[in-house]
This record gives C-alpha cells, sequence and structure tokens, in this order.
C-alpha cells in the first residue's frame, strides 16, 4: 500500500466520529423491516446489535435520520424486536478486514465464513466505499487480458482494467460464461461477487470454479435473494473492496459481479422504504448514483499498481435491453455483451450476440490484421441473420451478393468459432488464430 493511499485511508477514519461503546438507543417503533430508535452518534452504515423478545441479538444498520431518531434496517426477518429494546453501536461499518488469507475462501457481506472453515487472519483494513483515485492519475488501458473464451478474446478482446456489462435476459447461460471466465482467466487474482443470486446456484457456481489450480488466487463474496438488501449492497462494496486492496498490492485482479441489476433492487427497496419517490419502472434516484460509484471503483490504478478488469451482469427483465438499470450500465461502462436468446435456442453456447456487442477499447489494444478480421466476421454474422429465414425458404439465389454468398459459405465455421465447450480453454493466441484461419483460405 503507496503512501497516498494510506493518507487517504487515514484522513478518512480520521474525520469519522470514533465509535464509543456506551452509544446506545431504545427502539420507539418497528414495522418488521424498519427500526426507529433514540439517537445516538452513529454515521450511514454503522452496524448495531439489537436485544430480541428471546434474548437474542440480531444486526442491523443505520441507514438514515428523522426527526432526531436514527433509522436502522434489520439483517434478518421475522425478528422478535418490541418497543424499548436496547440498540447498541458494535462496528462503524466503514472499514473490511482483508489479506492474502482470503484467497480460497467464500465468504458473506460481514466477513464471516460461508465453508466452513475457520476465518483467517486477516491483518490489512481498506475502506468499504474504496478510496478516490484521481483520475487523470490512473494508467491507460493498453495490454490485453486472456479470459479465455475463444468468442472474447477474439472479437471482444478486453484491457486490463475495462469494466464490461454481459447483459442477457434469465436461462441464456450468464452463470457458465461466467465460470468459464474465472477458470481460465490469466489474472493474478479473481474477486466473484454473487448478489442475489439462488442458493442452489452459489453452491453450484463454488464447485465449479474451486478447482486445484484456481482455488489459491480465487475469492467469493456471496449473499443469495433470500437475505437483506442491506447485505446484498454490503456483499458488493466487499467485493469491490476486496478487489481494490489486491489491485493496490500491484496484482491484475478480475471482478466478477453478479448481478448488478440485483443490487439495483436491493438500492430500489432501501430507497422505496425511506420515503424516495419512485421514477422509471420504479426505480428511486439514488439507484441512478449507485451504478456509476460502484463501477467507477474498478479500472486501472496508479503507476505501478495493479489493475481491475471488471464483468458485471446485468438482466434484461423479458429480455428488454432499454430497462432503466440496462441503459444506466451500458452508458458508464467500457463495452458490453449481449447474450442472445435466439442463438441458445440454437444451441450456440456462449450465446454471444456478436454484431450486438461491443469493446469500446479493442481498436487500441489489438493488432489491425484483427481489426479487420472481426469486423469481417460482424458484417457476415450480421448479412446472415439479416436473410436467415429467405435463405431457409429457398428465396434467395447465389451469386446476388457476394458478401452473402461469403456468409452462407462459413456459416458453420463463424458459428463453430463462436461455439465453446464448458471445460474447454481458449488461450488469446489461439483465438486470434482461430479468427484468422476463418477467412486465410476463403476470401
Amino acid at each position: 500500500m503507496n503512501a497516498l493511499t494510506q493518507k487517504l485511508i487515514r484522513a478518512a477514519k480520521d474525520a469519522a466520529e470514533p465509535i464509543q461503546p456506551n452509544f446506545f438507543g431504545r427502539v420507539s417503533r418497528f414495522d418488521g423491516h424498519i427500526i426507529e430508535c433514540d439517537g445516538f452518534p452513529a454515521t450511514i452504515g454503522t452496524l448495531c446489535w439489537i436485544e430480541t423478545r428471546d434474548s437474542a441479538r440480531i444486526v442491523a444498520e443505520v441507514i438514515g435520520f428523522q426527526n432526531k431518531n436514527n433509522l436502522l434496517c434489520v439483517h434478518e426477518t421475522g425478528a422478535r424486536i418490541s418497543v424499548g429494546a436496547k440498540v447498541s453501536v458494535y462496528d462503524d461499518g466503514y472499514m473490511v478486514s482483508v489479506g492474502e488469507g482470503l484467497l480460497g475462501r467464500v465468504i458473506d457481506s460481514l466477513g464471516q465464513s460461508l465453508d466452513g472453515k475457520a476465518m483467517p487472519k486477516l491483518t490489512d483494513n481498506w475502506p468499504i466505499d474504496g478510496v478516490k483515485i484521481n483520475p487523470l492519475a490512473r494508467k491507460p488501458v493498453d495490454t490485453r487480458l486472456d479470459v479465455g473464451v475463444r468468442v472474447i478474446n477474439s472479437l471482444l478482446t478486453v484491457g486490463q482494467g475495462q469494466r464490461l456489462g454481459i447483459i442477457a435476459g434469465s436461462g441464456v447461460g450468464k452463470s457458465i460464461l461466467l465460470s468459464m471466465m474465472t477458470r481460465f482467466t490469466e489474472a493474478d487474482v479473481v474477486v466473484v461477487g454473487l448478489i442475489g443470486e439462488r442458493g442452489r446456484e452459489v453452491g453450484e457456481f463454488v464447485k465449479a470454479v474451486f478447482s486445484a489450480n484456481t482455488r489459491k488466487r480465487t475469492v467469493v463474496v456471496a449473499e443469495p435473494a433470500d437475505r437483506s438488501p442491506l447485505l446484498r449492497i454490503r456483499a458488493a462494496n466487499r467485493a469491490t473492496a476486496i478487489a481494490e486492496y489486491f489491485r493496490d498490492k500491484g496484482k491484475n485482479v478480475l471482478l466478477i459481479m453478479d448481478s448488478l441489476t440485483r443490487v439495483a433492487h436491493a438500492r430500489r427497496e432501501i430507497g422505496l422504504a425511506l420515503g424516495e419517490q419512485p421514477t422509471s419502472k420504479g426505480y428511486p434516484p439514488s439507484v441512478v448514483s449507485l451504478i456509476p460509484a460502484l463501477i467507477e471503483r474498478s479500472g486501472t490504478g496508479l503507476n505501478g499498481k495493479g489493475s481491475i478488469t471488471s464483468f458485471y451482469t446485468v438482466l434484461a427483465d423479458g429480455d428488454d435491453t432499454n430497462d432503466p438499470v440496462v441503459d444506466t450500465a451500458r452508458a458508464i461502462l467500457d463495452g458490453h455483451i449481449l447474450l442472445s436468446r435466439q442463438q441458445t435456442q440454437m444451441g450456440i453456447y456462449p450465446a454471444v450476440d456478436v454484431p450486438a456487442s461491443v469493446s469500446r477499447v479493442m481498436n487500441e489494444i489489438v493488432t489491425p490484421q484483427q481489426k479487420e478480421n472481426a469486423l469481417m466476421f460482424r458484417r457476415l454474422v450480421s448479412l446472415y441473420l439479416e436473410n436467415r429465414d429467405l435463405i431457409l425458404m429457398g428465396g434467395y439465389s447465389p451469386g446476388q451478393d457476394p458478401d452473402l454468398d461469403l456468409a452462407v459459405q462459413l456459416w458453420p465455421q463463424l458459428m463453430g468459432h463462436v461455439q465453446q465447450s464448458l471445460n474447454e480453454k481458449s488461450s488469446l493466441d489461439e483465438s486470434v488464430a482461430g479468427l484468422q484461419g476463418l477467412f486465410s483460405g476463403a476470401v
């Protein structure tokens, strides 16, 4: 950790109100989710213990203030909380424990073990909301990153420090694509945030990606769909904080967030509970500010430091790619990969819709030959799909359009280049050579 980063962290900690163990209040109102209690010095995000009727303690988080009282949201449902219950501070929620001991582990948003093993002693700390970096001091994105997936390596080449979205509806293979990148990438560290996923999928994903070779470089932060919206937001921030820590250590990090949409849904629940006015599709303004604040924390670091290459999955409800979350994410990201339900129905996995996908830094990090081949690939796929019905009905006669003739001739090879089995790795050089081979003898 460099001197500038240490100075920023110290300044932020010194500016925060110190938490005293005798800061407490009493519950005056509880509606099953939101607690109102006596006001005591605390900041947004402060974690508190709430005493329940059965002599247990549950965790709640400060989310706002009203009429000199504190507003908290409980992390559990069905809590037996009564008026007068004691609310006491136990953590300001500002710093999270980080370190090399997290590699190979599965934790939740509060840093507790989910894999049944004891947590190692972590001696370093990092702000859960990150450390601001001067955008002019960031390194440029000028080095390719091998993610092990042929269609991405060759046609949507990713740079170290790039931020991309994977946009798709449900059931088109997002989790499969993410697991392939997690296992096959050449990044030094992989941080996976599983936010709002089904509990079954969390276990299956961890089992698929934790092999002998990948375990030692992978961290998983998981909060399933049945957990509190606050925990889901905290899990996204914690995963990003862990990635920032390793970036500051000089590592090239791959951050995978599945999914950004469920983080936005969690923020919508909190915003509506606090009385924010819903706008487009029920999203309050705080959701629009949350997405860029989270995404901008990734990217390249300062000179001499590493980078965070990030992939955020974005759910297109009902395959609607004009959803507010999709639009906001697409505007702030450095590219997007659209998964096609049509290709899924054709049995083409990963179902990447190449013409509709884009990597905004690809042209700066690839050779002119690869750029030309990628443009040709896009043009031929678009031509074939536009005329597919006409071709299948026998309404097209060869010789009328040379490019369409070439698209029909090469269609099996084009789709063969996109297709890749779950356990097959395709390196960056192999992917580019395969793309070159498609056109070497066809033109």
